[in-house]
């Protein structure tokens, strides 16, 4: 079992906080089966509201599962419990873990941000649901404070974490 950290870094333009939607977030993610090292082609989300059940020896189940293609090795990742975190002002361009990952068998190697966001602009500004990232930019008008409120040069990483 390994605990993955995933990091965020970007630009935030009269932003105070950028969160996901949680629990109801989908981390969209590539994999890597750590027996193998065979590593997907397509993207697979991971939700910590959803729960599946594929494995006998898990009665709680997983946030996610899957089985390797290439050794048939059963894989799974569980979002740890009140890891999210959210990017704020403070953060902005450096990177912060925002969400731990529990991996068995599997790891993450790419993330893509898709929608699903939310964020709240500086000085008790207007609050933006369902803010789409998959462009890595994001702009948009604070009616509010009347000013322009933006998100740029979204990156992330993954980072392996001591338990």
């Amino acid at each position: 079992m390994v605990r993955v950290g995933l990091q965020i870094s970007c630009t935030l333009e009269n932003i105070e906080k950028l969160e996901t939607n949680h629990p109801d977030y989908a981390f969209f993610l590539k994999l890597t089966c750590s027996n193998c090292g065979e590593q997907t082609n397509k993207w697979h989300d991971v939700t910590e509201s959803e729960r599946v059940q594929q494995d006998t020896r898990n009665s709680d189940g997983f946030n996610f599962f899957i089985k390797c293609k290439m050794c048939g090795r059963e894989n799974s990742i569980d979002i740890v419990e009140k890891s999210n975190a959210a990017y704020t002002a403070d953060d902005a361009g450096s990177f912060k873990t925002i969400v731990i990952f529990d991996c068995r068998g599997v790891e993450p190697v790419e993330f893509s941000p898709r929608a699903g966001w939310k964020v709240e602009s500086s000085e008790n500004g207007q609050k933006f649901d369902d803010v789409d990232l998959s462009e890595d930019d994001w702009v948009e008008y604070d009616q509010k404070n009347n000013n322009s409120v933006g998100i740029y040069e979204f990156a992330s990483k993954f980072i392996k974490l001591k338990k």
